[in-house]
Protein backbone atom coordinates (compact mmCIF):
# COMPACT_ATOMS: atom_id res chain seq x y z
CA UNK A 1 0.00 0.00 0.00
CA UNK A 2 0.41 3.49 -0.50
CA UNK A 3 -0.04 6.82 0.83
CA UNK A 4 -2.59 9.75 -0.17
CA UNK A 5 -0.95 12.49 -1.66
CA UNK A 6 -3.01 15.45 -1.23
CA UNK A 7 -1.93 18.79 -3.15
CA UNK A 8 -2.20 22.38 -1.31
CA UNK A 9 -4.92 24.42 -2.10
CA UNK A 10 -7.32 26.68 -0.76
CA UNK A 11 -7.96 25.74 2.66
CA UNK A 12 -5.11 23.38 2.42
CA UNK A 13 -1.83 25.21 2.02
CA UNK A 14 0.84 22.84 2.46
CA UNK A 15 -0.76 20.21 1.28
CA UNK A 16 -1.37 16.60 3.28
CA UNK A 17 -0.07 13.02 3.41
CA UNK A 18 -2.22 10.41 4.67
CA UNK A 19 -0.56 7.15 5.71
CA UNK A 20 -1.36 4.33 4.54
CA UNK A 21 -1.22 2.73 7.85
CA UNK A 22 -4.55 5.00 8.40
CA UNK A 23 -6.36 3.21 4.46
CA UNK A 24 -8.17 0.09 5.08
CA UNK A 25 -8.79 -1.65 1.56
CA UNK A 26 -10.85 -4.63 0.37
CA UNK A 27 -11.30 -6.78 -2.61
CA UNK A 28 -14.01 -7.98 -4.14
CA UNK A 29 -15.49 -8.99 -7.72
CA UNK A 30 -16.39 -6.20 -9.76
CA UNK A 31 -20.16 -6.76 -10.89
CA UNK A 32 -21.30 -6.26 -14.82
CA UNK A 33 -20.21 -8.65 -17.90
CA UNK A 34 -17.26 -9.86 -18.18
CA UNK A 35 -14.55 -12.50 -19.82
CA UNK A 36 -12.39 -15.42 -18.38
CA UNK A 37 -11.63 -13.23 -15.44
CA UNK A 38 -14.76 -11.65 -14.10
CA UNK A 39 -15.52 -13.96 -11.68
CA UNK A 40 -11.75 -15.10 -10.89
CA UNK A 41 -10.23 -11.54 -10.06
CA UNK A 42 -10.96 -9.52 -7.44
CA UNK A 43 -10.46 -6.07 -9.46
CA UNK A 44 -13.00 -4.06 -7.13
CA UNK A 45 -11.55 -1.94 -4.24
CA UNK A 46 -13.19 -0.64 -1.74
CA UNK A 47 -11.41 1.73 0.19
CA UNK A 48 -12.18 3.31 3.76
CA UNK A 49 -10.19 6.11 5.89
CA UNK A 50 -11.77 6.88 9.09
CA UNK A 51 -11.53 11.06 9.68
CA UNK A 52 -11.69 11.10 13.18
CA UNK A 53 -8.92 9.13 13.73
CA UNK A 54 -6.43 10.27 11.21
CA UNK A 55 -3.57 12.59 12.15
CA UNK A 56 -2.95 13.52 8.85
CA UNK A 57 -4.96 16.64 9.77
CA UNK A 58 -5.06 19.40 12.38
CA UNK A 59 -8.53 19.50 15.05
CA UNK A 60 -10.18 21.94 12.94
CA UNK A 61 -9.26 20.29 9.72
CA UNK A 62 -10.85 16.80 10.75
CA UNK A 63 -14.36 18.99 12.18
CA UNK A 64 -14.74 20.58 9.07
CA UNK A 65 -14.75 17.30 6.75
CA UNK A 66 -16.59 15.76 9.94
CA UNK A 67 -19.21 18.46 8.74
CA UNK A 68 -18.91 19.05 5.34
CA UNK A 69 -18.89 14.92 4.26
CA UNK A 70 -21.25 14.26 7.18
CA UNK A 71 -23.92 12.72 4.26
CA UNK A 72 -21.61 9.95 3.00
CA UNK A 73 -19.42 9.29 6.40
CA UNK A 74 -20.48 5.80 8.31
CA UNK A 75 -19.80 7.27 11.72
CA UNK A 76 -16.58 9.02 10.94
CA UNK A 77 -15.76 6.56 8.07
CA UNK A 78 -15.27 7.50 4.59
CA UNK A 79 -15.45 4.58 1.91
CA UNK A 80 -14.79 5.02 -1.89
CA UNK A 81 -15.42 2.36 -4.43
CA UNK A 82 -13.78 1.91 -7.36
CA UNK A 83 -14.19 -0.58 -9.95
CA UNK A 84 -14.23 0.84 -13.37
CA UNK A 85 -10.79 -0.62 -14.40
CA UNK A 86 -9.73 -4.28 -14.99
CA UNK A 87 -6.84 -4.23 -13.38
CA UNK A 88 -6.69 -3.83 -9.48
CA UNK A 89 -3.83 -1.61 -9.39
CA UNK A 90 -5.99 0.97 -11.50
CA UNK A 91 -8.85 0.83 -9.62
CA UNK A 92 -6.27 1.48 -6.30
CA UNK A 93 -4.92 4.27 -7.78
CA UNK A 94 -8.38 5.46 -8.82
CA UNK A 95 -9.93 5.21 -5.37
CA UNK A 96 -6.99 6.87 -3.89
CA UNK A 97 -7.39 10.10 -6.38
CA UNK A 98 -10.70 10.26 -5.62
CA UNK A 99 -10.31 9.91 -2.13
CA UNK A 100 -7.47 13.01 -2.18
CA UNK A 101 -10.21 15.23 -4.32
CA UNK A 102 -12.69 14.50 -2.28
CA UNK A 103 -11.05 15.76 1.15
CA UNK A 104 -9.59 18.78 -0.75
CA UNK A 105 -12.79 19.85 -1.86
CA UNK A 106 -14.19 19.63 1.57
CA UNK A 107 -11.43 21.43 3.40
CA UNK A 108 -11.75 24.20 0.53
CA UNK A 109 -13.45 27.28 2.01
CA UNK A 110 -16.59 27.93 0.43
CA UNK A 111 -17.09 30.30 -2.15
CA UNK A 112 -17.98 34.08 -1.52
CA UNK A 113 -21.28 35.32 -1.41
CA UNK A 114 -23.34 36.21 -4.02
CA UNK A 115 -24.19 40.14 -3.95
CA UNK A 116 -27.74 40.67 -4.78
CA UNK A 117 -28.19 43.04 -7.93
CA UNK A 118 -30.86 45.01 -9.62
CA UNK A 119 -31.24 44.88 -13.60
CA UNK A 120 -31.25 49.15 -14.25
CA UNK A 121 -34.13 50.86 -15.48
CA UNK A 122 -33.10 50.75 -19.52
CA UNK A 123 -32.66 46.72 -18.90
CA UNK A 124 -36.32 46.51 -17.33
CA UNK A 125 -37.62 48.80 -20.15
CA UNK A 126 -35.62 46.75 -23.32
CA UNK A 127 -36.92 43.47 -21.82
CA UNK A 128 -40.52 44.87 -21.07
CA UNK A 129 -40.79 46.31 -24.77
CA UNK A 130 -39.89 42.64 -26.27
CA UNK A 131 -42.32 41.35 -24.74
CA UNK A 132 -44.50 44.08 -25.74
CA UNK A 133 -43.52 43.55 -29.18
CA UNK A 134 -43.67 39.51 -29.17
CA UNK A 135 -47.43 39.93 -27.93
CA UNK A 136 -48.08 41.97 -30.55
CA UNK A 137 -46.77 39.88 -33.01
CA UNK A 138 -48.79 36.90 -31.38
CA UNK A 139 -51.72 38.98 -31.51
CA UNK A 140 -51.64 39.63 -35.29
CA UNK A 141 -51.21 36.16 -36.44
CA UNK A 142 -54.50 35.32 -34.67
CA UNK A 143 -58.12 35.00 -36.33
CA UNK A 144 -60.16 38.07 -36.24
CA UNK A 145 -62.85 37.45 -33.97
CA UNK A 146 -66.45 36.66 -35.47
Amino acid sequence: MFDVRITPGPGIPDGAEIPAAELTERFSHASGPGGQGVNTADSRVQLSFDIAASTAFTEAQRQQLLTRLASRLDGTVITIDAAIFRSQRRNRREARERLADILRAALAPPPPRRRATRPSRAAVERRLLSKHRRSELKRQRSSPAL
